[in-house]
């Protein structure tokens, strides 16, 4: 119970200071901590992250931090995305999600250190 609240809490921090939705740190967590099938790993880091993410948005809007037009855009699209890659998940074989959850994240560690 203790190593599931500080995965979360660390998760909570990471997400607040650079808005990562918190499935970097959750993800692997679940699979490699807590031995979660990659599947379920993702699902529940969806419903873990929810919370991070209303209590973020709450502090961002207080500091008048966000861009109210943009979000709502980008927020449609994500509604989309989110439903078409949910159903996706039961489509992709689990081999072919973790290569492209590694590529994703080396592409990701690329951006932050080159540009």
């Amino acid at each position: 119970m203790i190593v599931k609240i500080v995965i979360g809490f660390i998760a909570g921090i990471i997400s607040g200071l650079f808005a990562s939705g918190g499935g970097l740190i959750l993800v692997p967590a679940y699979v490699y901590i807590i031995k979660m099938s990659e599947e379920k790993a993702r699902a529940t880091s969806i419903l873990s992250i929810l919370p991070m993410v209303i209590i973020s948005s709450i502090f961002y809007f207080k500091f008048d931090n966000i861009d109210w037009w943009l979000g709502l855009k980008c927020a449609i699209g994500g509604l989309v995305g989110g439903a078409i890659g949910a159903k996706l998940l039961k489509k992709i074989s689990p081999k072919i999600l973790k290569l492209m959850f590694i590529i994703f994240l080396a592409y990701s560690a690329i951006r932050l250190l080159f540009f």
